[in-house]
């Protein structure tokens, strides 16, 4: 796949759109639409753009928040994006003075990002560092050697990469992090519940993901359980349209937690419990 993936790019073109609204938008990116080439618009609409957008913005708003929630409560001065694709929150966030952000992903999308980002002059507003690195090996090292504390609390975002993994995977990856946390450490996340991956309604968004080579393989419908089984406690779970997660931008009604069967969408905030 060219070193932009796919993933990266209609997720940068769904920021697009949202910053581009006329009013009422969640937050601003004006890096989006140039980080959203060469396909990421035709991509959104390929893959039904409609239902995809509100998710995204809320999703970004939610890690937003979140992050600036923890940086204030607990004093955590080091961020690791975690698969960070074309996400800008180094260039577009208000970062607390002496925060350190780590950007995880493969070499060919840093050194694209960087060249985009370099041509639009933009500057950070933290200071970041670019970690090269294959997920699927060993990639600690990697982050320990651009210097990461393991020693010191952690701020992992973790963002719309679960549901690619394998349930081992998605549990493999959970204990690789808490493995790196100190105590005190936070992660920020998002997953999809089980009924999502099932349900008749999401088939050909899903099947297109599948013909383009990044299948959605993992859901959960008891994200708390899942976490606390991988060293990490939750202390917030939200839904998509819930206060706190896009309440009245959520175009569909949120079903009560009780109701099984339904398509879900997590938005979680975790603690370490293991480290």
């Amino acid at each position: 796949m060219e070193a932009v993936s796919y993933t990266a790019q209609w997720t940068a073109a769904a920021r697009a759109v949202e910053t581009e609204r006329e009013s009422g938008s969640l937050f601003e990116d004006p890096f989006a639409r140039a980080l959203a080439a060469p396909r990421g618009f035709e991509l959104l609409e390929e893959y039904g753009g409609g239902g995809l957008l509100p998710f995204i913005a809320i999703r970004t708003r939610f890690y937003d928040d979140a992050t600036r929630a923890v940086l204030a409560e607990t004093g955590i001065r080091q961020v690791v994006s975690v698969a960070t694709g074309m996400d800008t929150r180094a260039f577009r966030l208000d970062w607390p003075d002496g925060t350190v952000l780590y950007e995880v992903d493969h070499g060919g999308l840093i050194q694209e990002k960087r060249a985009r980002l370099a041509r639009l002059g933009a500057s950070a507003r933290a200071e970041r560092r670019e970690v090269s690195a294959d997920l699927a090996t060993d990639w600690l090292p990697a982050l320990a050697h651009a210097g990461h504390d393991p020693g010191l609390p952690t701020l992992w975002l973790a963002e719309g990469l679960f549901f690619f993994l394998t349930e081992e995977q998605a549990g493999g990856l959970l204990n690789t992090l808490a493995a790196a946390s100190a105590p005190g450490s936070r992660l920020v996340t998002d997953m999809v519940s089980r009924q999502l991956l099932r349900s008749p309604f999401n088939q050909s968004f899903l099947a297109a993901l599948k013909k383009d080579g990044t299948p959605w393989r993992f859901g959960t419908d008891e994200p708390e359980e899942f976490l606390a089984a991988n060293r990490w406690k939750t202390y917030e779970v939200r839904e998509p349209g819930e206060p706190g997660a896009g309440e009245g931008r959520w175009p569909y009604e949120v079903q009560p937690r009780a109701r099984r069967g339904v398509s879900r969408s997590w938005l979680i905030g975790a603690e370490v419990t293991g480290a």
